[in-house]
């Protein structure tokens, strides 16, 4: 036990002098107008203030027990021995728990779980019922960001012909959000009656979810004038019909890959083709970091979040109020309240679940 206390206080103490280091850093001008050199460091530096934080409380409880053990070995009065006795406990207790959160912060975390996320639903099998299911994911996400103060705004949708929609993509502001919603990425299944059901038939019907990390404006270079072929047109609605007159919706067409993104939701084009470059250039980003996420796949075998936009991650089953993750074997009856944005508890499985994946690669 004394030899794995050793080895943890010792790996936290070789983070001191960088920790200390980078706090000089940030705070020099020449690194702040350096702004890709700051973001980084910035990053870096949340990172091992956590660790730093970890490694005050443990050695706090590491003297705790120390103190403790003294006394015991020393004093004679039996009130003072209790104490002791009691705060040794105490401290071996929750010496355990902190161990396994160390261990955690040690892993090198994904270095895109702090941004913001972009967030694309499709209708899938089933049609109409299908764009329906997709506006209801959608209104389940707005709603889950709502609630962490997170701040959504949709840059591209195309409505479907009875409601919801066949294609809608909007951002998610806020902290470590792409950390969290990464684990939607995948195909979400239903099964319900349809409002087109006549004859009370319960039908499956599905949406595909892509959560991509939103890309900074440094991570890409993008030859704008070279690369990209701007299109300009109308914003239109369900039908088809004109929502303005004016050609302030923008498409961009990346040459070199043939990627084309497009943004409609603001009235200025300025507005529309910064959103819509923010885009195109998180999508260039993600053909990158899809290695890394294949990477987690070759290796993990539950495969909580590794992107994988085709696998079937999620069942809502309406008829018996039931939501099962099946990544995870995880079922709950309260559909009513997860639709209506209440997702955090399964999103908590997850990340315990890919924690203890992480855990178990640390240690081969």
């Amino acid at each position: 036990m004394e030899t794995e206390n050793h080895t943890i206080l010792s790996r936290l103490n070789s983070l001191v002098s960088r920790f200390e280091e980078i706090a000089t850093l940030i705070t020099d001008p020449a690194v702040i107008v350096d702004r890709k050199r700051f973001v980084r460091l910035s990053r870096e530096y949340r990172e091992l203030e956590g660790l730093m934080k970890a490694r005050a409380a443990y050695v706090r409880t590491l003297g705790g027990m120390e103190e403790a053990r003294t006394v015991l070995s020393a004093e004679t009065d039996a009130d003072m021995r209790d104490l002791a006795r009691e705060e040794l406990d105490a401290c071996q207790s929750q010496l355990p728990v902190l161990e396994e959160n160390i261990k955690l912060l040690l892993i090198p975390a994904d270095p895109q779980d702090g941004k913001n996320a972009i967030v694309e639903i499709r209708g899938g099998t089933g049609g109409d019922e299908a764009a329906i299911f997709a506006g209801d994911l959608f209104r389940m996400y707005v709603k889950y960001s709502e609630s962490k103060g997170w701040k959504t705004q949709i840059t591209h949708y195309n409505e479907g012909v009875i409601g919801g929609y066949k294609e809608i993509v909007f951002t998610v502001a806020g902290e470590g959000v792409y950390g969290i919603l990464k684990y939607e990425s995948g195909v979400h299944r239903v099964q319900r009656v349809p409002q087109t059901e006549t004859q009370g038939r319960i039908h499956t019907s599905a949406a595909t979810v892509a959560v991509l990390p939103e890309a900074d404006e440094f991570d890409v270079e993008i030859n704008e004038k070279r690369d990209i072929r701007r299109d300009e047109f109308c914003s239109s609605g369900a039908g088809g019909q004109s929502v303005n007159t004016t050609y302030s919706a923008i498409r961009l067409t990346h040459i070199p890959t043939g990627i084309v993104v497009q943004c409609q939701d603001e009235r200025s084009k300025l507005k529309n083709y910064d959103k819509a470059l923010a885009e195109l250039r998180t999508r260039l980003y993600n053909l990158e970091y899809q290695k890394y996420l294949d990477g987690i796949a070759s290796k993990r075998k539950t495969m909580v979040s590794t992107g994988d936009r085709s696998a079937k991650i999620r069942t809502y089953n309406y008829p018996q109020g039931r939501i099962t993750d099946h990544r995870i074997n995880y079922t709950v009856y309260n559909l009513s309240a997860f639709m209506g944005g209440n997702i955090q508890d399964c999103i908590d499985h997850l990340i315990v679940a890919e924690n203890t994946e992480r855990l178990k690669e640390s240690e081969l």
